[in-house]
């Protein structure tokens, strides 16, 4: 039987993931069937007309799948990610303020971060960054719950597996963030450490295994070498451009069978490799066929040039360190969201597979008066002024770990690096290999961080009046303020 003071508790718990919901459905239905993206297109071109391909997620494609045989439409796909999204903001509360948090504070923040653009508008994105950001968040959410009890318990350990092993099954790199969490994590926590290590090596093997052993075995194709390597290529490109002189004739031989040197020279951009991949003129069935002889070029490179290569994937990564971005760079700026109406008109003409459900990639607002509110918020949210703050996820990383070592100082609570784990992860992984200056890669640090900017003020307010509990006493209740 709930005692009184835990009924306030959990009806207050109720009325934040309703008022988040409330926010998140007029997103829905301004923006009904979705946000669409080049992916979106191949998400469900790879289900309707074939074949299964997992360059993608897999699981995102048979949710797409599942929701147009069941309803004939894919609006159903980003219902299900806005209840999600809601129900994961209220637990990242809910723990946050177990951990000590103030309270009201820490609510307001959750009800009002769905009206932002990066929050709202990209629930109802039809991309698998989508549920893989909800459960990183959710997994910072289990960690802040992990600090406020200073215990790894067995359910939370398999919570905290299940929630991994999804990040890996909803993005390819998602076994780096675990990896890079799982070592922060046992770093932070006494005890259990030896299970915490197996199952993180777990959670980030079985999507490897899945995707290279398991699914070509039932006929889903592993994803194609220019999909796996692409960013390699984009290096050389930027070392093409920058020094040609490295390249003797066979390697431009080898480069002009995939594309022409102008199209590798013009793709030379170190922010993107957009310029170069996603042209007419670059092959990629030429870039398959040769991607064994690209990659020891590559490895060439890397040796003799290894600051060059590296200086490459600092531009391209900048998105994951930098909080501002550079305007006047090829791809230098944050990417948003496509405000187009069609995925037809996003990625071209014609260029959108003949199939009966091509129609399902149209925007359709279920309210005309909430898309014209919505997408003129969007289009405001979009000034430059304010991408560091809005957009650049650097911002919050940054601040995340700040509040997580005040946060620890004024709680003398070791625990509480663990918070920010998975934001560790999803920055070191984005600093290491991704192929654009885009918003979702970054995604999770801006979330955690402004869930936890109460926190920040709650904790330095705590110093500043030294009023840090002894060591070995309990941790006290959250503020009411």
């Amino acid at each position: 039987m709930l005692t009184e003071t835990a009924k306030p508790s959990r009806w207050a718990t109720l009325a934040t993931f309703l008022a988040i919901q409330a926010v998140l459905a007029c997103w829905w239905a301004a923006y009904y069937p979705g946000l669409f993206s080049r992916d979106s297109v191949l998400y469900l071109s790879h289900t309707m007309v074939g074949p299964w391909v997992s360059d993608h997620s897999v699981t995102y494609d048979a949710l797409l799948w599942l929701s147009v045989r069941l309803t004939g439409d894919i609006g159903a796909v980003t219902l299900l990610q806005t209840t999600a999204m809601a129900a994961t903001l209220t637990y990242l509360a809910a723990a946050l303020k177990a951990l000590g948090a103030p309270r009201r504070t820490t609510t307001a923040v959750a009800v009002l971060l769905p009206f932002l653009p990066p929050v709202g508008a990209f629930a109802v994105a039809l991309w698998k960054d989508v549920p893989f950001t909800l459960c990183a968040v959710a997994i910072a959410a289990s960690c802040a719950g992990l600090a406020a009890t200073r215990r790894l318990t067995a359910w939370r350990l398999a919570g905290l597996g299940t929630l991994m092993l999804a990040l890996g099954l909803f993005r390819a790199n998602g076994f780096l963030v675990v990896g890079v969490a799982v070592a922060v994590l046992l770093v932070v926590v006494r005890g259990a450490r030896v299970r915490l290590a197996l199952v993180g090596l777990v959670a980030a093997a079985v999507p490897l295994v899945l995707s290279n052993v398991v699914l070509p075995r039932v006929g889903i194709a592993a994803p194609s070498s220019t999909y796996v390597y692409h960013t390699a290529f984009g290096d050389i490109a930027v070392l093409y451009r920058d020094h040609p002189e490295l390249f003797d004739d066979r390697d431009r031989t080898l480069m002009t069978a995939v594309a022409p040197l102008s199209r590798w020279n013009e793709g030379g951009t170190c922010h993107t490799i957009n310029p170069l991949i996603w042209r007419r003129d670059f092959s990629w069935q030429q870039a398959d066929a040769h991607a064994s002889e690209l990659l020891e070029l590559w490895r060439r490179l890397l040796t003799e040039r290894p600051v060059d290569v590296v200086d490459a994937r600092l531009c391209r990564g900048s998105i994951a360190w930098n909080p501002v971005q550079d305007e006047w760079a090829v791809g230098g700026q944050t990417y948003h969201f496509s405000r187009r109406p069609s995925a037809e008109t996003y990625v071209g003409p014609n260029k959108v597979p003949d199939y009966p459900q091509r129609w399902m990639f149209s925007l359709r607002p279920k309210s005309a008066e909430l898309y014209r509110v919505a997408d003129s918020w969007l289009l405001a949210s979009a000034e430059p002024g304010y991408d560091w703050l809005l957009w650049r996820g650097a911002t919050w990383a940054y601040l995340s770990y700040l509040t997580a070592g005040l946060a620890a100082w004024a709680l003398r609570n070791r625990y509480v690096p663990a918070v920010v784990a998975v934001v560790a992860g999803q920055q070191l992984a984005v600093l290491a290999n991704i192929s654009a200056q885009d918003y979702r890669y970054m995604a999770t640090p801006l979330f955690v961080g402004m869930m936890m900017a109460p926190l920040l003020v709650g904790s330095l307010v705590r110093v500043l009046r030294g009023a840090r509990r002894p060591a070995g006493e309990p941790v006290p209740g959250p503020e009411a303020g």
